[in-house]
């Protein structure tokens, strides 16, 4: 009987001590913050990795060290400044008529000694500015690559390395406005510079570096990852050619702000993969993204700019819907053109006669998929990889025809002329605008004979000597009547000093003219 009771009373006293641990741990006990993952009772699991001082809360180096990309990178990267000399420039003063445009510029009343001698224009100074931005240094012998926005117009370049408390001076060697990019030369040996990356190599989601001296501040890093890539950002804008801006970004979260233009983006390993050129920010400052050319396509440029002085575009010969274009219209208007809303390559819109789409059969309609086997999602990647050759190389292009898939080989790029010719820098290039030839049947609404039509103005002899506008239509050079843009440049390469004649159609009669001079300067391309 007393063995019974000592038994019971162990056992429930057994009974009792774990009911009281239990209600301890489920409802008492605190619980240490990160002990439970996602809401989980599981035990949280870790590798058995050995980290030195982890055990005694110091600090550890992180996964990815920039230590060593930043060491090689920052002495290759260099502080550019500019200064754009006072300048005077032709405001482009007009004399309004009571007779039509047609009679005012062909009749021999309007060519009068008030013409031959500046008659109304008025000329008036701009003041000088001076910017700064950064460039990479390519060779040991002083070759830099930069933005072409860095110095556009610029009167003097100077350069400063990151090691050196001396200034060089530097000249331009040449530009690309179609991908924002130049090339200049400082007089120096010895140089550190950076060596190329591959940037089809950059994914999405990797470490890189940006490099260069925003806001006048001397060499600086900072870090983000690949954010996207081939994007296309309106910046480098397209005229008159046949899309002749040439965007395919890789898109960052570096930190990047004015004054880094030209500078280096470096994967961790310290190459070059990307030249920084643009930031999406609707203050100005940085927000978030930041847009480099890819370094593939750079090699080509500056190749091109050392080699022939200029840069050897092939082009395709089609117009493509844009996708925000074709995401702007309904389903009954792209029906109308034949254009479906979701495909994944480039819709093909037009095709140029004597192009290098039309000799390898390509026709409105058509998808073109790949470039020598690179898989072409969109127009950006089209452009990259087109830009990538020079006229007569040699490429295959895969597209769709419905849902056949033809691959053409062989296909041999050409110029916008339509040949495989070496392409020479000319007078409309120095002028730094697109020109493109009114048609009959603009002309004749215009109610004038025909003309140049003034695209896109960027770097050149136009911007600054005159304050000419898009749109402008050019109908005499002095005392010629223009017609075509091959009558222009012939005429502008007899006379160095010359008036050009036109008017804007969106302003009704009035005509205006801008003095030029074309003879010396800097405005080479």
């Amino acid at each position: 009987m007393k063995f019974k009771q000592i038994v019971a009373t162990v056992v429930i006293s057994t009974v009792t001590a774990a009911a009281s641990i239990f209600v301890y741990s489920k409802y008492f006990q605190p619980r240490q913050a990160g002990n439970f993952q996602n809401g989980s009772d599981a035990i949280p699991v870790n590798y058995a990795r050995f980290m030195p001082g982890a055990d005694k809360g110091a600090n550890v180096t992180p996964p990815t060290d920039f230590t060593t990309a930043a060491k090689t990178a920052v002495p290759g990267v260099v502080h550019i400044k500019t200064k754009i000399n006072p300048r005077q420039v032709t405001n482009g003063n007009n004399l309004q008529r009571r007779r039509s445009i047609l009679q005012d510029l062909f009749g021999d009343e309007f060519f009068g000694d008030e013409f031959n001698g500046g008659g109304d224009g008025r000329r008036y100074y701009v003041p000088g500015q001076m910017a700064s931005g950064s460039g990479v240094l390519i060779s040991d012998d002083g070759y830099i690559v930069t933005n072409n926005h860095v110095i556009a117009d610029a009167d003097e370049i100077t350069v400063s390395l990151s090691n050196e408390n001396k200034t060089y001076k530097a000249t331009l060697v040449g530009t690309d406005p179609s991908t924002d990019l130049a090339v200049i030369k400082i007089t120096a040996k010895g140089l550190p510079y950076l060596l190329y990356g591959n940037s089809d190599n950059v994914e999405i989601g990797q470490w890189v570096l940006a490099v260069g001296y925003p806001l006048n501040l001397d060499a600086t890093v900072t870090a983000g990852i690949v954010s996207a890539k081939s994007r296309s950002i309106g910046i480098n804008k397209s005229g008159g050619k046949i899309n002749s801006a040439i965007e395919s970004f890789i898109q960052t979260d570096a930190a990047v702000n004015q004054g880094n233009s030209g500078g280096a983006l470096v994967n961790t390993a310290g190459e070059l993969v990307g030249v920084n050129s643009a930031i999406a920010s609707p203050t100005g400052s940085y927000a978030g993204y930041s847009y480099a050319i890819p370094v593939n396509l750079i090699k080509k440029v500056v190749n091109d700019i050392l080699k022939y002085g200029n840069v050897q575009r092939a082009y395709l010969g089609v117009r493509y819907a844009s996708p925000s274009a074709v995401a702007a219209m309904s389903d009954e208007q792209l029906k109308e053109i034949g254009i479906s809303r979701d495909v994944n390559g480039v819709q093909i819109t037009d095709v140029m006669a004597n192009s290098s789409a039309a000799v390898a059969g390509l026709r409105s309609g058509d998808v073109i998929t790949r470039i020598n086997g690179v898989n072409i999602p969109g127009p950006s990647q089209m452009s990259e990889q087109v830009a990538r050759y020079k006229p007569g190389d040699k490429i295959s292009i895969t597209y769709l025809r419905g849902s056949k898939e033809i691959t053409a080989e062989n296909v041999v790029l050409r110029n916008l002329k339509g040949n495989t010719d070496l392409v020479k820098i000319t007078i409309l290039d120095r002028l730094g605008a697109d020109f493109t030839d009114l048609d009959k049947e603009e002309a004749a609404q215009m109610g004038i004979r025909g003309g140049v039509k003034v695209g896109d103005i960027g770097t050149g002899i136009i911007k600054k000597q005159t304050t000419m506008l898009p749109g402008f239509v050019i109908l005499k050079a002095g005392n010629t009547t223009i017609t075509s843009t091959d009558m222009l440049s012939s005429i502008l390469d007899k006379q160095k000093a010359i008036q050009l004649i036109g008017f804007y159609p969106q302003r009704g009669s009035n005509i205006y003219y801008y003095n030029i001079n074309t003879g010396g300067g800097t405005e080479n391309l």
